[in-house]
């Protein structure tokens, strides 16, 4: 399962954990919590309810939920990884520029998505995405990109140069932007999955993690359907306002 993220990026399922004997996805979620009642997976006709219950209650029962997890194949730009790796509950090993050459893959936004995303911060007062305080035009934005895209071949130039003339690896890559992208295995729990999710879907996040989560939210349907379903429930109620 390999999800197309942004322009050159991705989102790729390596495997999944959580089986537990039962040999069932999400299984393992049930058998934790019935260690210490010496139980075992029943069957979905009556486990349901345990995971409904689990997932709901309050204070929630999450430690089942570190009994699943998987592995994510990511690329996307540096600078998502930074925003990524504040998530210290996952385990990270991405592809260094000191043993092998930068890939020549860079992220240009579109105009049209540059416009949009600035009349709605000019619209809304986000600080985080306001930059003068007014919206950019669709003439302006188009020669914003030229330009930015002029500099990524000016740093691939410079990088490629540095390459050639016998400057390290580990030196040469100084001048990359954080918009060169990156690749990186990402492995977790469920539960800390799950609360990555919460965040970097949420509408205040910065759109481009957002379509990284919301990829990761797709694989995670596909793996862990009934743990989804009850979390994205949950989150569309909360987003709704109910």
């Amino acid at each position: 399962m390999k999800i197309k993220v942004l322009d050159h990026g991705f989102v790729r399922f390596v495997e999944d954990w959580g089986r537990g004997d039962a040999s069932e996805a999400e299984a393992g979620v049930i058998e934790a919590a019935r260690q210490s009642t010496a139980g075992a997976f029943r069957g979905w006709e009556t486990d349901a309810k345990l995971l409904r219950f689990l997932y709901a209650s309050e204070p929630k029962h999450a430690t089942p939920f570190e009994f699943a997890g998987l592995v994510l194949e990511i690329r996307a730009p540096i600078f998502v990884f930074r925003e990524w790796h504040r998530h210290r509950t996952q385990s990270y090993n991405e592809a260094s520029a000191r043993y092998a050459p930068l890939p020549d893959v860079d992220y240009l936004p579109t105009a049209e998505a540059l416009v949009e995303r600035s009349e709605a911060a000019a619209t809304t007062g986000n600080k985080q995405a306001a930059g003068s305080g007014r919206a950019v035009t669709q003439a302006e934005a188009q020669d914003w990109l030229s330009d930015q895209a002029h500099l990524y071949r000016e740093f691939e130039y410079h990088y490629q140069r540095g390459l050639k003339l016998g400057i390290p690896k580990e030196v040469a890559r100084i001048g990359m932007p954080v918009g060169r992208y990156s690749q990186m295995r990402a492995a977790t729990s469920l539960r800390n999955w799950l609360a990555f999710l919460t965040l970097r879907l949420d509408p205040r996040a910065q759109w481009e993690i957002r379509q990284y989560a919301s990829a990761g939210g797709e694989v995670s349907a596909a793996r862990f359907p009934r743990t989804w379903g009850l979390f994205n429930n949950e989150r569309l109620r909360k987003l709704g306002g109910e």
